[in-house]
């Protein structure tokens, strides 16, 4: 159902994506259409999104896919760097290159300049790359649930038109606009990428990102971040799947930025699409993962009314479940 819905979106390359592409995996696929059809809509976006996040089997798990080393916490005008190590210690390779969300979307990290100012130029290729994407992602059950959900929510999606939804996610993602000047910008640029403006990084609020170019000596770990709130919240440690961080990236500066670890690119599409599509400028979410409790705010800003211009978590509480 999906896949024939998407060729309409880009015909010749879809329709190649769909007959030439291996099998994804059981893990990938996640629970059958016909359960995602049956979860109810009508549901705040608060619940929408612990529902995105029970669906991700997709994720990587702490301890097994992974390792991180928190180290010491910082402050945001600390000068000092509170991390001599970086902060992935292991992650299974494997995974970023055989899963198809996350192999498609580790192919579109380098489509991009990094300095806010300088143009884009988005190639056929690269195109082709966006499409992969997008088709991927939606095999996936967090994004047809998003898909579902802003159904249910937003005049602009339909269920009877989910090529109109892939096209709908093409714009909002990876259409160009102006952040400073001609065309140097794009949702997935910003929030999953980064981008320095004036020696400082924006975005990058994506943790693939990040361990790739920690890997490649582009990012330097300055330690974590604490939760504003009063009152006792939990120790940061290695099985948290939220963290604020600071760093640098290629010389230039992130203060202070949330991201989520671990997840899967189809969670956070799904996650930010709904935020963008359903929700307003802020969504509180209580976020159980597990071993831990979140109290988080979505944020999300618009460019020129209808694009994405950059969504990310914000750290309010922390606790142990």
């Amino acid at each position: 159902f999906f896949i024939n819905a998407f060729s309409s979106c880009n015909p010749h390359f879809l329709l190649c994506v769909a007959r030439n592409s291996p099998r994804p995996a059981k893990r990938e696929t996640g629970p059958p259409e016909n359960t995602i059809k049956t979860m109810n809509m009508r549901v705040p976006l608060s619940e929408a999104i612990q529902a995105i996040w029970d669906l991700d089997d997709n994720r990587l798990e702490a301890g097994k896919d992974y390792d991180i080393e928190v180290q010491r916490w910082t402050r945001v005008y600390d000068t000092t760097d509170q991390a001599s190590r970086p902060l992935f210690r292991k992650v299974n390779d494997a995974i970023l290159r055989e899963r198809e969300t996350f192999k498609t979307f580790i192919a579109l990290l380098d489509n991009y300049e990094s300095e806010v100012g300088v143009a884009e130029r988005v190639d056929m290729h690269e195109r082709k790359e966006n499409w992969a994407f997008i088709a991927s992602i939606m095999k996936t059950a967090p994004m047809q649930y998003c898909f579902r959900y802003c159904a249910a929510h937003c005049d602009k999606v339909s269920l009877s038109d989910p090529s109109g939804f892939t096209k709908l996610l093409y714009k909002l993602w990876f259409d160009l606009y102006n952040r400073s000047r001609a065309k140097d910008s794009s949702g997935f640029e910003h929030v999953f990428v980064g981008e320095v403006k004036n020696g400082e990084v924006t975005g990058f609020h994506n943790w693939i990102q990040f361990y790739l170019a920690e890997k490649k000596g582009e990012v330097d770990y300055k330690g974590y971040i604490q939760p504003r709130a009063r009152g006792r919240q939990a120790s940061t440690n290695m099985d948290d799947n939220v963290l604020t961080v600071k760093f640098n990236w290629n010389g230039a500066e992130k203060a202070v930025g949330t991201m989520f670890i671990g997840t899967s690119p189809e969670f956070e599409m799904a996650l930010y699409t709904m935020c963008f599509l359903v929700g307003k400028e802020d969504t509180n979410v209580d976020l159980v993962t597990g071993t831990d409790e979140f109290i988080l705010n979505i944020k999300c800003y618009r460019m020129r009314g209808n694009l994405l211009g950059t969504s990310f978590p914000e750290c309010l509480e922390h606790h142990e479940k």
